[in-house]
């Protein structure tokens, strides 16, 4: 009873500083752009170069930590990339010029992309076997919750303060405070660790798993507009000024109600049902948000998007660490991450490109063909290549 216990206290850790990494992350995700225009006037389309940069590094130093991650203790890398994951947020502060805030973003995607694959595989690594489907699912909520919560937080703050500084510093607080969470997680020494690692495309970039990667892309180029222009777009298409915080906190209860509604098609293994139904709710909530200009269709696409990507995530996530051999479970953590990590990086470049050229409303029309594609996709071809290829038959 007690190996097959999922609420253990290793993993409760490793799920809370997830939470404070992403809460850290997300706290200041959908202000930076009003950061940028009115602190150094910064254009849309040079706003979403600079945030771009972000998401790129992290891209670009994935595929090297999935394989870091897979050689060396798991513990340390995971240590020291939350070291410098907090340290960059006091970057922020000391950023007086748009160049140099142009760099330290550009900079700190590098440790963040670290962290999340290392962390989520500790998490992993933590996991009893029996478990590890669900546990993997509830993993992701951790930081769907921080998505989700921290925009809010943030949103109250600034306004409450005016002050750009604070979320800075509670960004670094936060962060500091995840770090000291994570050191006193125990992991099993792998002796994995010990034996060489014969270097290949495979060991840095799931092969096993290309298409479901390609698939996860779509669905991260449509998060990646709505969760850096969903502000502006508020105010300056809507008339909304308050109600991104709102916005977030629904998308929240989306989230959770997923998990509750999800968690027992988890348990039996449905990871193509999760996934299937998720991504077409979000692509109803996407749709509606553009098609519905009103109150109505602004706060109920934030529900349905929640509610899809709640389903979706952690099915796709599941199917990834599935066709993939224990020793590559970094790889595979790695692989999915970096597929949504190109998918925002696009839609926060693109978005910004297309609202300066035409209308954020052109934007985020985008969002809804892209999201469509990516459905189509999974129906159509992502789906059968993960069955031909799936390595657990407890899942289907």
């Amino acid at each position: 009873m007690t190996q097959d216990k999922l609420w253990n206290a290793n993993y409760c850790k490793v799920m809370a500083a997830n939470f404070s990494l992403f809460f850290a992350f997300y706290v200041l995700t959908p202000l930076l752009p009003l950061y940028l225009s009115e602190h150094f006037g910064a254009t849309k389309d040079v706003i979403g170069m600079v945030l771009s940069g972000y998401t790129i590094t992290a891209l670009l130093v994935r595929p090297f930590s999935g394989y870091v991650v897979d050689t060396f203790p798991r513990k340390k890398v995971l240590l020291v990339c939350f070291t410098a994951f907090a340290i960059f947020f006091a970057g922020y502060l000391a950023a007086s010029t748009l160049l140099l805030f142009l760099i330290v973003r550009t900079l700190h995607g590098g440790p963040f992309g670290a962290l999340t694959v290392a962390n989520s595989t500790v998490a992993i690594d933590v996991l009893p076997s029996s478990r590890r489907t669900e546990g993997i699912g509830y993993y992701g909520l951790s930081n769907n919750l921080a998505m989700a919560i921290a925009p809010t937080i943030g949103i109250f703050v600034y306004q409450w303060s005016g002050s750009f500084e604070l979320l800075f510093w509670i960004a670094l607080a936060v962060a500091v405070g995840g770090l000291m969470v994570d050191s006193t997680v125990k992991v099993k020494p792998q002796t994995s660790h010990l034996k060489p690692q014969t270097l290949s495309w495979d060991r840095f970039f799931l092969l096993r798993g290309w298409l479901l990667g390609v698939n996860m892309v779509a669905f991260g180029f449509s998060f990646g507009v709505l969760s850096n222009y969903l502000a502006i777009y508020g105010k300056e298409v809507m008339g909304i000024t308050g109600g991104t915080g709102t916005y977030f906190m629904l998308c929240s209860v989306g989230l959770i109600l997923s998990r509750i509604q999800g968690g027992k098609a988890l348990r039996q293994g449905r990871l193509t049902h999760n996934a299937g139904s998720g991504m077409v709710i979000s692509f109803i909530g996407y749709t509606l948000f553009i098609l519905v200009p009103n109150m109505v269709g602004y706060y109920a696409s934030a529900l349905l998007i929640g509610l899809g990507n709640g389903h979706m995530w952690p099915a796709f996530q599941n199917m990834t660490i599935n066709v993939a051999s224990n020793n590559q479970r970094g790889t595979a953590n790695s692989t999915i991450l970096i597929s949504w990590d190109i998918g925002m990086g696009l839609g926060i470049l693109v978005g910004g490109v297309i609202a300066e050229l035409i209308s954020y409303g052109a934007a985020f029309w985008t969002v809804v063909l892209v999201n469509g594609a990516g459905v189509a996709l999974f129906f159509l071809a992502t789906k059968q290549f993960f069955l031909k290829r799936n390595l657990n038959e407890t899942v289907f």
